[in-house]
């Protein structure tokens, strides 16, 4: 089965059949710029029509100001590149090393699929450029994966040369140790299928797949190659060197769309492996746990299987089931819990249910139904990454409106955003709130642009959004927000390409126009309360796109578009502004002020502030103060433990909270049965009030829900493992294989519960050897783990949440 690769957000999906695991994140130092014809793009035409909801403030640039950002003003014209997309890699951290590669697109009866005809080298940020397809003897390079850059601060690139593989034994890379002053050429014995991956810590060591579907390695930084394994589908790094991929047994054809492959684990890099799961799906890993989609019966519905010990012991995961029409997406995760979505029966329903884990990846939480989750693959799940605990979403609502939602406590609560307090409700809006365009409407051309949201930006957050009662396609603006998505500010009008600069400090913006060039961008010093225009050339562009040097420490943008050469031709222009020389001040002591993340300034002082155990106050700029955080900026912190309540604890399985208030019920379809939950291969008499304490909280003394485990404990019988009993080792003449994990951040369902005691019983499902094999997934009726109901809670509420429409919060329980 052939695999793609879908990107969500900040997240990187490996779909598989119907289920979809978490593999890595965007990376974060390549973009790539395309240029279309005009009027031949799905992206549709400007439409901005009728009276604003808000008036965007703006001040004017002073001529002195001007002047001298013209005068640190850099625009480089690529004449006679006829290339049709630019990708930019940066090489290191603060090197200011940028690479661009030019490439085409050639006809369908042309040999080569695309091509590179140019490669471009920078080592001031973008202020310049430099033709250097010299130094790679004007070789051309893949269009798709043609260059990847070492992780960290390494020197390290690699270009994938783009031969024809019907008339060479191998493939050719071209490799650099020296951030693309020097290339040296490679001959491969395969042809790579694919970018080549560099290990996450060790450069050195590289790995890829190949068009005939060999795992290959090198461990010299691609001097020498040897193969691992064959029929290889996809591969992932675990903890530390191990290395876990999956491949078709011999002599088998679609075995991942019939569940018949193989999971496989090497430790030691690819000299030997162990077969440590049969008859699988897919797999994914993230934050520590291993998840594989199984079928545990011919016919039967697909469950998932998780490894928290790297693929020792697998245990079933407690969710709904998915039939052929279904499927799992594992939206995010970290080593205390996973956010899953599970798809809703039926066909094309373009919604389901996110669970939340406990914090073994094993027992889950409904958090929030009806999740729009688009037959293309798109999914709006957000992860705020400027302050810990938030998320942004979108629903389906029954009657085929979008609403968006926000969670401050890791999917605890989702409330509907608030309205900008600059912004005007449309006539006859019953329910006005925004709402927030997310991967749906970026990928339909909608807008140019995802949210944006970085970690050392504390606070921060830029979307484009409607205000009403639910989400429009017919006028996209940007807003704004401070405090992590709390309260939002109106601040440009229309679609904008944004980038955050100074660690948040400066925000810098360009008007997204189809058929209109541009010339001017936009920036402000105040987290977008109110921006400057500055017109940086004579000669307008039709935008392609900003960009920044990934880690929000610059002070310099680079616009990227194209515009008619002297022959009519379209020449590629980029244009870097630097802002260091006009925002010159250094910030002092003076310039920062200490914020309580999470503060409603209303509640209780002891308990203002407190998510998930603890309190965070950040040390920030303040908005009015134009100075500059500078690189050395690091976010500072001070944390303080809270007092326990109801709020740290999430409802136990088989229990809800009801709406409200804190208290957790058991659900009606548990009363009276017991909960036959699989663990560690031990049957135990357990008594629980509801309550289970969030996986990573901190909280300290105060409430403290009653639990009593009993004495008694029987054998479960048959092992609840999707893998057999004995741990299968081979050995290989290969190496190891490397690819980047993804550390995601995780949310966490935050389910508050009641104080309601029920007897329920525990029963373990110990693994009786080191590892387990998929050839033994029958299991006894007795014997079953316990079934998750993937029913609504009670009380009629709307798609099985209360919305609290007369409520401040706009709270959805």
């Amino acid at each position: 089965m052939n695999w793609t690769l879908l990107m969500f957000g900040s997240v990187c999906l490996l779909v598989l059949g119907e289920d979809a695991f978490v593999q890595g994140k965007r990376n974060g130092r390549t973009v790539t710029f395309s240029r279309t014809e005009r009027g031949h793009s799905r992206r549709r035409r400007d439409t901005w029509s009728g009276q604003a909801l808000f008036t965007a403030c703006k001040s004017p640039l002073s001529p002195k100001d001007r002047e001298l950002l013209l005068s640190h003003t850099h625009e480089t014209g690529f004449h006679g590149d006829d290339g049709s997309s630019f990708t930019l890699t940066w090489v290191g951290d603060g090197t200011g090393v940028i690479l661009v590669l030019s490439t085409l697109s050639a006809a369908s009866d042309s040999f080569f699929e695309g091509g590179s005809t140019r490669l471009y080298r920078s080592e001031d940020y973008g202020k310049s450029f430099h033709d250097i397809s010299h130094a790679i003897n004007n070789t051309f390079i893949k269009k798709d994966f043609g260059i990847s850059a070492g992780p960290g601060n390494p020197q390290q690139v690699i270009l994938t040369a783009n031969l024809p593989f019907t008339e060479m034994a191998g493939g050719v890379i071209l490799t650099s140790m020296d951030a693309g002053v020097t290339f040296r050429s490679v001959q491969l014995p395969f042809h790579p299928s694919q970018a080549i991956q560099f290990h996450y810590q060790e450069p050195k060591y590289l790995v890829v797949i190949s068009i005939d579907d060999g795992l290959w390695l090198s461990q010299d930084f691609g001097n020498s190659w040897s193969e691992v394994h064959e029929g290889v589908h996809t591969f992932t790094w675990g903890s530390g060197i191990t290395l876990f991929f999956s491949s078709s047994p011999k002599g088998t054809v679609e075995a991942a769309r019939r569940g018949e492959l193989v999971l496989r684990r090497t430790q030691d890099y690819g000299k030997s492996f162990a077969t440590i799961a049969k008859n699988i799906f897919s797999f994914g890993y993230i934050g520590g746990f291993l998840f594989t989609s199984v079928m545990e019966k011919l016919g039967s519905p697909r469950v998932i299987y998780v490894s928290s010990d790297q693929g020792d012991h697998f245990k079933k995961a407690q969710l709904p089931s998915a039939t052929t029409e279904q499927f799992y997406s594992v939206l995010d995760g970290d080593e205390d819990m996973i956010f899953m979505h599970v798809d809703n029966p039926g066909e094309d329903t373009y919604f389901g249910t996110i669970y939340t884990s406990d914090d073994r990846g094993i027992l889950y939480s409904k958090s929030l139904e009806r999740h729009l989750f688009g037959g293309e693959g798109k999914s709006d799940f957000t992860n705020v990454t400027s302050l810990r605990g938030v998320y942004l979403t979108n629903v389906l609502e029954e009657d085929g409106r979008i609403r968006s939602v926000i969670s401050f406590d890791r999917g605890g609560r989702w409330r509907f955003l608030k309205k900008p307090d600059n912004v005007d409700c449309p006539e006859n809006s019953k329910r006005c709130n925004l709402h927030i365009h997310g991967e749906h409407s970026h990928f339909s051309g909608i807008t140019p642009m995802l949210p944006l949201s970085e970690p050392a930006a504390i606070g921060l957050v830029i979307a484009h959004g409607s205000v009403g009662d639910s989400i429009s396609s017919v006028r996209p603006d940007v807003y704004v927000s401070g405090d992590g998505g709390y309260s939002w500010w109106g601040t440009l009008r229309g679609p904008h390409h944004y980038s955050i600069l100074d660690s948040g400090g400066l925000i810098v913006a360009v008007e997204a126009h189809r058929d209109r060039q541009i010339s001017s961008v936009k920036f402000s010093t105040d987290e977008g309360q109110c921006w400057n225009t500055y017109n940086f050339t004579d000669h307008p562009i039709f935008l392609a796109g900003l960009a920044s040097e990934p880690g929000t420490k610059t002070m310099n943008i680079s616009i990227f578009g194209y515009r008619p050469d002297d022959d009519d031709q379209p020449m590629w222009v980029a244009v870097t502004i630097d802002f260091e020389h006009l925002i010159t001040r250094e910030c002092g002591e003076q310039d920062y002020v200490k914020w309580l993340a999470h503060s409603d300034y209303d509640s209780d002082p002891e308990t203002d502030g407190c998510l998930l155990g603890y309190k965070e106050t950040f040390r920030r700029m303040k908005k009015l103060s134009a100075c500059r955080n500078g690189r050395g900026y690091v976010v500072s912190r001070q944390q303080r433990p809270c007092l326990c309540t109801r709020q740290d604890f999430m409802c136990d399985y088989g229990f809800y909270r009801h709406e409200n208030t804190s208290e957790c019920l058991p659900q009606p379809d548990f009363l009276n049965q017991t909960q036959d939950i699989c663990s560690d291969g031990e049957l135990e008499d357990l008594q629980t009030s509801g309550y289970r304490k969030i996986p990573g909280d901190k909280c300290e003394g105060g409430f403290s829900p009653p639990r009593r485990n009993n004495a008694f404990k029987n054998n479960c019988g048959e092992d609840s493992s999707p893998t057999s009993s004995i741990l299968h080792t081979e050995r290989s003449p290969g190496i190891l294989v490397l690819i980047v994990a993804c550390t995601c951040v995780g949310v966490i369902g935050l389910v508050i519960t009641a104080a309601l005691i029920i007897t329920s019983r525990r029963i373990n499902c110990r693994q009786r050897s080191p590892a387990y094999r998929f050839s033994v997934l029958q299991l006894q009726e007795d014997d079953l783990c316990v079934s998750n109901s993937s029913e609504s809670s009670p009380n009629g509420k709307i798609n099985g949440f209360q919305v609290q429409e007369d409520s401040d919060d706009d709270l959805i329980e």
